[in-house]
């Protein structure tokens, strides 16, 4: 049985600012570079193609920079999640 006080938590404890990475999920190859490049606007970031699913149905990229909060962090994650073209952000 593990036994949690006030001190630790399940939760890692992330110290900021750090880089973060999001992996982005999509039909179209093209929009997905160039929702990318909406969402981080003039943030310095990396960004990589990733594979293509196994029919080449879905595409995914992998997007990097560095977030100064966790709100920020938060905030990039659910721009990417409500963008229609977007099926899933990891």
């Amino acid at each position: 049985m593990k036994i949690l006080d006030e001190k630790s938590s399940d939760k890692p404890q992330i110290t900021y600012p750090t880089s973060w990475g999001f992996k982005i999920i999509g039909r179209d190859k093209e929009e997905l570079h160039s929702i990318i490049k909406e969402v981080m606007q003039e943030k310095e970031h990396l960004c990589s193609y990733g594979n293509p699913s196994k029919n080449g149905k879905f595409h995914s990229y992998n997007a990097s920079c560095t977030v100064e909060t966790k709100e920020e962090r938060d905030a990039l994650f659910k721009k990417f999640q409500d963008h229609p073209s977007v099926e899933m952000v990891i």
